[in-house]
């Protein structure tokens, strides 16, 4: 079991929410779910034998997906960055991730379920640790009025800068 797991609280999606993300990324399965017995539902205001909690795994990730009911929300404060090899992962994860969502600048999306993700190619964080300040900055001047970014344009600013 990993030592630290991200649990996140959803109204009533919890299921829905894992096997939506378990259906886009590789390498990722449900472990358990957990449905609320009597005096848990009675406390919590869910019904008996609804879930309670799923765990699941993606890219080798744990997480926990926890139906707590309308108290909290998600917000962009918590997002989750997905650092990509190549544009067709990129276009893929987007647009997937995106069904239903709504899209943001600079690589972030929230998803149908309100959790926030950021689609990042890989290199980005290569190339801004290279210490290139005049080439790191063409690069971020490139990606700030980008949505879904785009590997190509980057590399291409971080090049001329």
């Amino acid at each position: 079991m990993q030592k630290i797991m991200p649990c996140l609280w959803y109204d009533s999606q919890a299921e829905q929410a894992a096997n939506f993300y378990c259906s886009i990324f590789k390498n990722s399965k449900i472990h358990h779910v957990a449905r609320y017995g009597a005096e848990a539902a009675k406390m919590s205001g869910q019904p008996v034998g609804s879930v309670l909690t799923v765990t699941f795994q993606l890219e080798g990730q744990e997480f926990m997906g926890l139906n707590g009911g309308p108290i909290f929300k998600f917000t962009p404060a918590i997002s989750f960055v997905t650092n990509c090899e190549t544009q067709d992962e990129i276009d893929s994860l987007w647009s997937r991730l995106l069904d239903g969502g709504q899209e943001s600048q600079c690589g972030w999306l929230t998803d149908k379920f309100g959790v926030s993700w950021q689609i990042v190619p890989a290199m980005l964080g290569k190339l801004l640790s290279l210490g290139e300040a005049t080439k790191s900055g063409a690069m971020m001047q490139a990606l700030l009025p980008m949505r879904k970014l785009d590997i190509n344009a980057l590399q291409d600013a971080y090049e001329r800068g």
